[in-house]
């Protein structure tokens, strides 16, 4: 997830071969299901169209009544984050106080409801949690009680990364790994998991084994999950050399030095690891990274063309939106400098698309062929913005119906504008 941030059942009807049943702006579900029918087991292989809901925006621009329920089948509140103590998990940071209405406002809507554990400030103590066999079942009750005492349908978990340190300040072991599988092993035998959807949030390549490289094997994690859900985001940024996309769906076409991952890479890491394809979700973003870029570094040599790739001034991070962080002391006590990321939404108020989500007057464009992902450069201010728009959903789409992935999931449902994006994925996965 950003690192600014950052699960009962509803059964569903049959499907058409395609993984995305056709749908219409109106108010009827991407997928057609009852939430009358809560009893079904959760191992369900029908697609999925989620999001993320980030609670505290809530009170920021994106409360729940602007949730286009009909066109999801899932969303994961987050989110709930582990605490030094494998009894109990917190809600402090992410409003939750309004957990209850988003379950209510999902079931009623025949949404399944879930709870994402952890997130990039939220897994610090996900080591510990599970270091021991006493630990794991203190933690299967701690997430049962928390499933049972909201009425969730499932939990997404998002630990940024076993055996890896994330954040900065997370716990971590050499045998993160494999204590996380048998955790999910005796979850999911619980009597009231078992009925749940689990699934997990995970980076491009596979759970890092003891050795500190990605697991070669990880069909035991396919048993007990019903998916993962590629956070195929952040992959460049502000900590990058240069400027590159943010969310490639294809790496595989550019140069060496520039494949720093992709959806097409990641699927084939899990699913070469043992994970099916129809088990892996592609996480897709709302948002862009921002780049200080000079116009000698955007453009050509004597044209006005962007080229790919260009150098930055890492020194003058643009701000990015108004979701995006100014600079602040994070959970580890370390002080970070500002997000630089911008919504789909504000990437239109901010006057770098117009309302259609096409370039602005006096905006430059270029939609690079190989990684599927646009950009936008405006010279006087010379930010360049890495980003995704409707082209590039399509092209995510698309991807996701042929590859036979589960489906999709969006971070977050409150960065589109006017349902531009979440509409181009929906319909280029059911052609």
């Amino acid at each position: 997830m950003l690192s600014t941030l950052v699960l009962p059942l509803v059964a569903l009807s049959a499907v058409s071969a395609s993984p995305f049943t056709a749908h219409s702006n109106a108010a009827r579900s991407v997928f057609a299901h009852s939430n009358t029918a809560r009893s079904i087991a959760a191992r369900s292989t029908a697609p999925v169209a989620a999001a993320w809901f980030a609670g505290w925006h809530a009170t920021d621009g994106f409360p729940l009544s602007s949730i286009s329920w009909e066109k999801y089948n899932t969303l994961y509140y987050s989110f709930a984050e582990t605490t030094q103590s494998v009894t109990s998990l917190s809600l402090a940071g992410s409003n939750g106080d309004l957990l209850p209405q988003f379950v209510s406002e999902a079931h009623a809507h025949g949404v399944e409801a879930h709870i994402a554990l952890g997130g990039w400030t939220g897994g610090i103590w996900f080591s510990s949690n599970v270091a021991t066999a006493e630990n794991r079942t203190a933690f299967v009750q701690t997430v049962t009680d928390f499933v049972t005492q909201y009425d969730l349908d499932g939990v997404q978990f998002d630990w940024e990364y076993p055996n890896h340190q994330g954040i900065g300040c997370n716990v971590i072991n050499a045998n993160d790994t494999a204590n996380f599988l048998a955790f999910l092993q005796e979850l999911r035998q619980n009597p009231i998991a078992e009925k749940l959807t689990l699934s997990a949030a995970v980076s491009l390549t596979p759970f890092v084994d003891a050795a500190g490289n990605p697991s070669a094997d990880v069909s035991g994690f396919a048993k007990v999950l019903d998916y993962i859900a590629l956070m195929n985001y952040d992959v460049w940024g502000s900590w990058s050399s240069n400027v590159g996309p943010n969310s490639p769906l294809n790496d595989t076409c550019a140069a060496s030095a520039q494949q720093q991952g992709s959806a097409v890479f990641a699927v084939k890491a899990w699913t070469d690891a043992g994970m099916p394809a129809n088990q892996i979700v592609l996480g897709v973003p709302t948002y862009g990274h921002s780049f200080s870029v000079a116009p000698s570094a955007a453009f050509a040599s004597g044209e006005k063309e962007l080229v790919a790739y260009p150098s930055f001034n890492a020194s003058n991070q643009p701000l990015g939106d108004t979701w995006a962080s100014a600079g602040a002391v994070d959970v580890c006590g370390v002080f970070e400098g500002p997000g630089g990321t911008y919504n789909f939404w504000s990437l239109i108020d901010d006057g770098f698309l117009t309302n259609e989500g096409k370039a602005a007057p006096g905006i430059y464009y270029r939609y690079d062929s190989c990684s599927q992902t646009p950009y936008v450069y405006n010279e006087t201010s010379q930010v360049m913005i890495s980003f995704d728009n409707a082209e590039s959903y399509a092209a995510k789409g698309s991807y996701v119906k042929n590859a036979g992935l589960r489906g999709f999931s969006m971070w977050e449902a409150g960065g589109d504008y006017n349902n531009m994006l979440l509409d181009s994925i929906i319909e280029a996965a059911e052609c």
